[in-house]
């Protein structure tokens, strides 16, 4: 029996009088992958950045409804948010490494939560490069600029930065959205990897990239959450037509 990690029920988000997000309930098991899909302006990324609360910072937003991590609502008003979001991290789709050496980008948010003991710096941040498939590529070039990596490169370093404060969720927003094949390919294996250790919420435009990766797929429309089931059951066997439309291609 599958752990559930985090769950929204009933969650509703507005942008003003803009009702972007409509009842939302939705569980994320645990050490699983959940790709949300579904067309531009949907609500996906919305959704995605209600779980760590980083809407928080757009004017004028507002939220009804519940989400919980490992049962407790991160909206609760005794919540401390910069733990929530070391808790959970997030993964943009463009990567933006800072314009500090390799080493201090993926030290940097062990700095900001307090940390000072230089040897467990130095072993967090080589763990964390290691998880994120980049040791063997910048081993030796720690405090050379994360500037100089290539964008696939980049986009893992920032994933390395993310494990570093040891999140127990990772949220990802179109992650190899801007990436080559290839490079493509070496995300889609590290996540593979990764859930073993944590537990992976992805936004992704590409239907194979959903059906390789992820455990669970939840198919948004419209501020509206049409379908939510194994990613198996929703590519081969949907049990709304609109989410039949949208996987084969009909529409969208």
């Amino acid at each position: 029996m599958s752990e559930i990690k985090l769950y929204t029920k009933d969650f509703n988000f507005y942008y003003g009088k803009f009702h972007a997000l409509k009842n939302i309930s939705l569980e994320v098991q645990k050490n699983k992958v959940t790709a949300l899909i579904g067309p531009s302006g949907c609500g996906k990324s919305t959704f995605l950045r209600s779980l760590n609360r980083m809407n928080d910072i757009i004017p004028g937003t507002s939220v009804e409804g519940t989400v919980c991590l490992d049962g407790q609502d991160i909206y609760d008003r005794n919540i401390d948010v910069v733990d929530l979001r070391r808790r959970v991290g997030m993964v943009f789709q463009k990567s933006n490494p800072f314009p500090k050496s390799i080493f201090e980008n993926v030290a940097y948010g062990l700095r900001i939560n307090g940390e000072r003991d230089r040897g467990k710096i130095a072993h967090l941040v080589e763990e964390s490069l290691k998880n994120a498939a980049l040791w063997d590529e910048v081993m030796d070039r720690l405090d050379t600029s994360a500037m100089a990596l290539s964008g696939g490169q980049q986009q893992r370093l920032c994933i390395a930065r993310a494990l570093a404060v040891q999140p127990d969720v990772i949220l990802m927003d179109e992650p190899a959205s801007a990436l080559d094949p290839i490079a493509t390919q070496k995300i889609e294996e590290l996540i593979f990897h990764l859930k073993d250790d944590y537990t992976i919420v992805i936004v992704t435009h590409n239907m194979q990239q959903a059906a390789r990766v992820s455990d669970y797929t939840a198919f948004f429309y419209l501020g509206d959450l049409i379908e939510f089931d194994e990613t198996d059951k929703i590519f081969t066997n949907p049990s709304e037509k609109r989410t039949e439309d949208y996987v084969t291609g009909r529409f969208g």
